[in-house]
């Protein structure tokens, strides 16, 4: 096939028959998917500008376009017929025009597919506090959120707010009210429809990702005042998220910030995708840590550094460190031991328990 007769509705066909979690479309080479973390380059010509230029222009609207022109990028959202919908960024490099898409699912599984514990559905009854769901971009946490979000859906009447850049997956009003806000489209940035959210009657907010001061500011002070509130955060582990949130404060504050966390925090859940062994797809592995009284005061007191010892020590409340269930996942053969070592906080700790 030749690249110019190559339609982005054929790709995009292409993308969910296939599974992958991403299309690229970038000059010099031909379309490429990623598919259970692996490129996979589609048999036609490579792309040329011009190619990538229309096929771009077939899925970007003007403000999007505006965006390119000004800024040398854009990123938004769409959905593709009733199959799926995509993250888009739309960026330039070396002076043409290169796509990257995302393909987010329209399945919502539920928590125990997920991997996740059953005492995660407790935070989901909680009626105010901060639940955090953190990891690199691509492990999984916008699906993490949004099976959590359909779950109060589904189950409590509530007026959920979710905030995000773009919005990814759509929640029908079940049982519970879902106003669904996009940034640049809907409201001006995440720290400005935060506070504006606490004057529209919700129960639990939603905040795509706290990137900036602000919105973290905005997010611990909602979840003090009497609101359920998810967010996430590109870190890994429950010690390294807490000290993030705290530097990101002025040195003068962050003494009231450990305070304010150590009683509004509800959980950290921090995830990576592992291939699964000898068979195609994807693993979740978690880190989960509920703010225990022990936990509480260990963020006031500024001893971070001894979360993951009392996480080791907290499986009785469903609590469990990354290593921990790398290694049950690996135990269990759905996962390499190289895989494994990969993506460990401690490989040598690991490795040596293993060989011992």
């Amino acid at each position: 096939m030749n690249s110019k007769e190559v339609a982005m509705d054929e790709l995009l066909n292409l993308c969910v028959e296939e599974g992958a979690s991403d299309l690229h479309l970038s000059v010099g080479v031909p379309p490429i998917l990623r598919i259970h973390g692996s490129l996979h380059p589609l048999d036609t010509e490579p792309l040329t500008p011009d190619d990538t230029d229309r096929l771009m222009r077939s899925i970007t609207d003007e403000q999007h376009l505006r965006n390119l022109a000004e800024g040398g990028g854009a990123e938004f959202g769409f959905g593709f017929k009733d199959l799926a919908r995509f993250r888009v960024a739309v960026f330039k490099q070396k002076g043409t025009v290169s796509v990257a898409l995302r393909q987010i699912s329209n399945t919502l599984l539920e928590l125990d597919k997920l991997g996740l514990p059953i005492q995660i559905k407790d935070l989901l009854y909680k009626q105010k506090g901060l639940v955090l769901v953190t990891g690199p971009t691509g492990s999984g946490k916008s699906t993490t959120l949004a099976s959590m979000i359909n779950v109060i859906n589904e189950e409590r009447d509530c007026h959920i707010i979710t905030i995000e850049d773009p919005i990814e997956f759509y929640h029908p009003h079940k049982k519970s009210i879902v106003s669904q806000r996009e940034v640049h489209v809907d409201v001006e940035g995440f720290s400005h429809a935060l506070r504006a959210a606490l004057r529209q009657d919700p129960d639990v907010v939603l905040v795509g990702e706290m990137r900036d001061l602000p919105t973290m500011e905005a997010a611990i002070s909602a979840a003090e005042t009497g609101h359920l509130v998810f967010a996430t955060l590109h870190t890994t582990g429950a010690a390294r998220t807490v000290d993030r949130i705290v530097d990101a404060f002025p040195s003068n504050q962050q003494e009231q910030i450990r305070t304010q966390l150590s009683s509004t925090l509800e959980a950290v859940i921090s995830q990576t995708l592992c291939p699964l062994k000898g068979r195609p797809g994807r693993v979740a592995a978690f880190e989960i840590m509920f703010a225990t009284p022990g936990i509480r005061a260990l963020i006031r007191d500024n001893k971070t550094f001894r979360i993951t010892s009392d996480i080791q020590t907290g499986a009785r409340y469903g609590m469990t460190t990354m290593d921990n269930n790398l290694y049950l996942l690996y135990q269990q053969g759905q996962i390499t031991f190289e895989d494994m070592i990969l993506r460990a906080v401690d490989a040598e700790s690991l490795a040596e328990k293993i060989q011992g």
